[in-house]
């Protein structure tokens, strides 16, 4: 048996792993000797901030068809399992990658991880498109989809500085 979801749900999955990302990029600051690594991972997180409230936004917009149930759920417990499948999903903001790090970590290390974990993301989100039914909102989830990938764009260009600004050994 499949499970639909809906937009709504989507959505307030996308706000969680943003949440997840912006604690990644504040784990790995707090990690950080160097102030200017530091700062600029600070910086990565408010984009991730900026992400959910761009998210939470959009979910706001959603229809009440896009946000039918697709579940009989008298206990309420839908939101646990779409905050763990968010948690779990092994990407951007997966809370196992931030016990990786340990402040030794170049800024390329980071930016890299950073990208591998977007692009899982994004193949999250595809396969979750997949399970929405256009009626429910199946367009809207390539908001997330859209956003994502210029985040990785973002990030390619980071790296491509923090690859120049890099010490030499």
């Amino acid at each position: 048996m499949t499970y639909n979801f809906n937009a709504k749900e989507v959505f307030e999955m996308a706000i969680r792993i943003e949440e997840n990302g912006a604690a990644f990029y504040r784990r790995a600051a707090e990690l950080q000797e160097n102030p200017s690594d530091k700062e600029f991972l600070e910086t990565l997180a408010r984009v991730e901030d900026r992400h959910k409230l761009s998210f939470e936004t959009i979910q706001q917009e959603i229809s009440e068809m896009e946000k039918s149930r697709t579940v009989f759920d008298p206990e309420e417990e839908l939101h646990l399992y779409l905050k763990a499948m968010a948690d779990s999903h092994g990407g951007e903001g997966s809370p196992d990658i931030l016990d990786l790090f340990d402040g030794r970590e170049t800024m390329e290390e980071v930016i890299t991880t950073a990208i591998d974990l977007e692009k899982e993301s994004i193949l999250f989100y595809l396969g979750l498109k997949d399970i929405v039914p256009p009626r429910l909102g199946q367009e809207r989830i390539d908001k997330i989809i859209t956003e994502e990938k210029q985040h990785i764009v973002q990030l390619r260009e980071f790296l491509q500085i923090a690859k120049k600004t890099a010490p030499r050994e």
